[in-house]
């Protein structure tokens, strides 16, 4: 994933909190899904605000604890490559070094053990293998032998566990956590709604059009390192072609929910069409990367305004 730039040789603070922290981008794709999934639980009466709370902050953890290792491994692999200018100087000049960054890793996945175990708890096996499907699919992207970068299936990857998984997962949290305070048996994940996975879809194709933003723009790099994007193996057109499908999937989905029963609430999501107007002509005639790295905050804030309107909708329906 890309990270800002800057000019002068950045701070130590600089460094974790705008390029490696992100909160401009790490927040909104860790919120997004969860939101959608806390108002699908409102419109059935099954919300449970501490099962959302806890589901947001290990979601952006474990999406932290991918991003540290993601940069971790590209210093380590690629220490002579220039995709990340800032964070190779830092590492080079010492502001930055592999083992802070493990340091980082490690302070992720322990805060996110408790989060785990409570889940277990009131979830039993089925939230905790949603979590560790969750973990499994945020340190695959670049690490092991064969990241599934390299495999070309980072994209689907992204869209089922920002949309369809985080989604479900939320729901599911939420379902549990009041069987739980009720004393009743664990649900089964059969006991989630289709439209717990339904509402996922048009968050997944957002989220994952961050990533082919990045991945535009980094398709020489990409290329070097023998990741198997969109953008290599199909190149820009490719990468377009694809951005352009999921915008049309995200924007068609609040229709679809309207004319499956939701009120018109259910169409807030449609005022987000004029930023996401803004940002698709630069996607499609651009993949230098001065130009495209703004394109990825503001496909960020697009991603989590959606998904806040969509939430207002689906609650209010």
């Amino acid at each position: 994933m890309e990270h800002p730039l800057s000019n002068a040789a950045p701070t130590r603070k600089r460094i974790w909190v705008d390029l490696l922290v992100y909160p401009t981008h790490t927040l909104p794709i860790a919120a997004a899904p969860v939101m959608v999934g806390a108002a699908l639980a409102s419109h059935d009466h099954v919300f449970a605000p501490m099962a959302v709370a806890l589901a947001f902050l290990g979601s952006w953890l474990i999406h932290l604890a991918g991003l540290f290792t993601d940069t971790h491994e590209l210093l380590r692999r690629y220490p002579q490559e220039v995709e990340h200018p800032d964070l190779t100087n830092a590492l080079r000049d010492g502001t930055l070094t592999l083992g802070q960054l493990k340091v980082a890793i490690a302070a992720c996945l322990l805060v996110v053990i408790p989060v785990a175990v409570c889940f277990l708890v009131v979830g039993g096996v089925n939230a905790l293998a949603i979590g560790v499907v969750g973990v499994v699919a945020s340190f695959g992207y670049s690490v092991s032998a064969r990241p599934y970068t390299t495999l070309g299936i980072a994209e689907p990857i992204f869209f089922a566990m920002f949309g369809i998984v985080a989604i479900a997962g939320t729901y599911y949290a939420q379902i549990a956590w009041l069987a739980a305070a009720a004393s009743q048996p664990v649900p089964s994940l059969a006991a989630l709604p289709p439209a717990a996975y339904l509402v996922g879809l048009p968050v997944g194709a957002l989220v994952t059009n961050i990533l082919l933003i990045d991945d535009l723009e980094d398709r020489q790099f990409d290329t070097r390192k023998g990741w198997r994007t969109v953008a290599v193996c199909f190149g820009p057109a490719g990468s377009r072609l694809l951005y352009c499908l999921l915008s049309l999937l995200a924007y068609l989905a609040p229709l679809v929910l309207w004319a499956l029963g939701y009120t018109a609430w259910v169409l807030l999501p449609l005022v987000t069409l004029p930023l996401a107007l803004r940002i698709l002509p630069v996607v499609m005639t651009h993949d230098d990367e001065p130009t495209l790295e703004p394109m990825t905050a503001k496909a960020a804030l697009l991603t989590f305004t959606y998904a806040a309107l969509l939430a207002i909708g689906i609650a209010a329906g």
